[in-house]
């Protein structure tokens, strides 16, 4: 059955034809999976300090519930991959330390030993038919809830757009999906949604509708969030964001991996870079490692921060590409040039010319699988963008997320209820023990000027 529009507005055609378009270009999605042996050990001084601490979590709200969390979480990312790994492993079913962590696994792109414990969030079907063999069981009647209108319709364009190409993708049983226009009130939206009988809700965009909805806790109809709020999804709901503090953790659990500790940050003042910075500073501490300085992209001189007594293991650039561009020589005149360094996926903004962006050649920044390597569900990226504007330059990522967010939607029981992660467009998604979709993003740097597949970077 085809999507509907509410309130009732003209279908733009030209999106339309094309979202059918790319998806008779799309195949299915593929499922990865992990498995590992379950044993149990002596679990080290720290996991059992977390031990407790989940404990008490579990009869906890609120603000002292996140205190607790972020105790627990400063433990976990102190143990090295191996510690990690053995104590997970052998945390007895239902102990209430697992989910968390199975969701530090997670970030740093380790498999889980086995699916996260679903006491406290469990996902219910209601009347969905069957599950398929793959573990695809899509809704039967589908509200996403998105700005059509007013000034934030152009960036969900592309979300839309994605959404509709992985729906259309899809040549088994399609729920009857209804758009709601968000702009007058996402709150409204989700009450006119649960009233006309929907059974799930993907959507809204904002950090703050979704906290909103978050905070009246349990929910008539589940949802996934397409953003990530304060407050943690309810149980049976879920959220999905391509968040900057995603990217933060990212890089730095990258640059650890690689041996990196002392790491020296180059970063712009607008607030996605901000908090992409502070996540990083964040799980650099957490893990032993440290940010000597952070400066602004427009320091003229590196040499007196390349000269701190420890030095500089590696260089973090949170900047646009077209600021990376200037900041390089001044990184060699500093000796810094044989550093290793990461950047966010903004490094991509202001590129796009290959004898200009040769500079930025060795520079990993993480990416999305689409775009990097290509997947089978989706037609490759240069095609897609040749047939849909809103799937091409900056706009790609946000056309991958949609497309994610159906893909989720469509596989949720299976992500809920198993250790395997879903293949998307912006990265190999799972779902942590508590709601919040997680996602291991590919990696891509430069050479010769055209941004490429890291090689170095195996996704996990």
């Amino acid at each position: 059955m085809s999507p509907t529009f509410s309130p009732a507005r003209p279908r733009p055609l030209a999106w339309m034809l094309a979202a059918l378009l790319l998806a008779l270009l799309a195949g299915c999605a593929t499922v990865e999976t992990s498995s590992g042996p379950v044993s149990r050990m002596t679990l080290s001084a720290t996991m059992v300090q977390a031990e407790t601490l989940a404990n008490q979590a579990a009869t906890q709200k609120g603000a002292q519930r996140r205190q607790t969390v972020d105790q627990i979480e400063a433990l976990l990312s102190g143990l090295d991959n191996a510690t990690l790994q053995r104590d997970a492993a052998a945390l007895p079913a239902g102990n209430p330390l697992y989910n968390y962590a199975g969701r530090a696994l997670l970030r740093r792109g380790l498999p889980l030993p086995r699916p996260f414990d679903r006491s406290a969030w469990q996902f219910d079907a209601g009347n969905r038919p069957p599950a398929d063999s793959d573990g695809y069981r899509p809704p039967v009647k589908l509200a996403v809830l998105l700005p059509l209108s007013g000034n934030l319709a152009t960036a969900a364009a592309p979300v839309r757009d994605g959404f509709l190409t992985g729906y259309y993708g899809e040549t088994r049983r399609r729920p009857e999906v209804t758009f709601y226009d968000t702009s007058t009130g996402a709150i409204a939206a989700y009450d006119r949604a649960v009233a006309e009988g929907n059974d799930f809700v993907v959507g809204p965009l904002g950090r703050d509708e979704v906290g909103a909805l978050f905070n009246r806790g349990t929910l008539p109809v589940p949802m996934l969030a397409l953003n990530r709020a304060q407050v943690p999804p309810p149980a049976g709901n879920a959220s999905f964001s391509l968040s900057p503090e995603d990217e933060g953790i990212a890089a730095a659990e990258f640059l650890l991996d690689r041996g990196a500790h002392s790491v020296l940050v180059i970063g712009a003042e607008d607030d996605t870079q901000r908090r992409a910075v502070a996540s990083l500073r964040e799980r650099l501490a957490e893990r032993g490692g440290v940010v000597t300085d952070v400066v602004g992209e427009g320091t003229a001189d590196f040499a007196p921060f390349a000269a701190k007594p420890g030095g500089i293991d590696a260089i973090f650039l949170a900047t646009r590409g077209s600021a990376a561009r200037q900041l390089i020589p001044r990184l060699a005149l500093a000796g810094l040039a044989g550093k290793p360094r990461v950047a966010t996926s903004q490094l991509l903004s202001g590129t796009g010319k290959a004898e200009e962006d040769r500079v930025l050649d060795g520079i990993a920044f993480p990416s999305e699988s689409w775009t990097t390597h290509g997947i089978r569900n989706l037609p490759p990226a240069v095609s897609a963008a040749a047939i849909l504007p809103n799937a091409k330059g900056p706009a790609a990522r946000l056309f991958g997320f949609g497309y994610d967010a159906w893909l989720i939607t469509a596989y949720l029981e299976r992500l809920a209820t198993s250790a395997t992660g879903i293949e998307g467009a912006t990265g190999v998604l799972r779902i942590d023990g508590f709601g919040n979709v997680q996602r291991t993003p590919a990696w891509s740097t430069f050479s010769n000027g055209i941004a490429v597949p890291l090689a170095s970077a195996t996704q996990r």
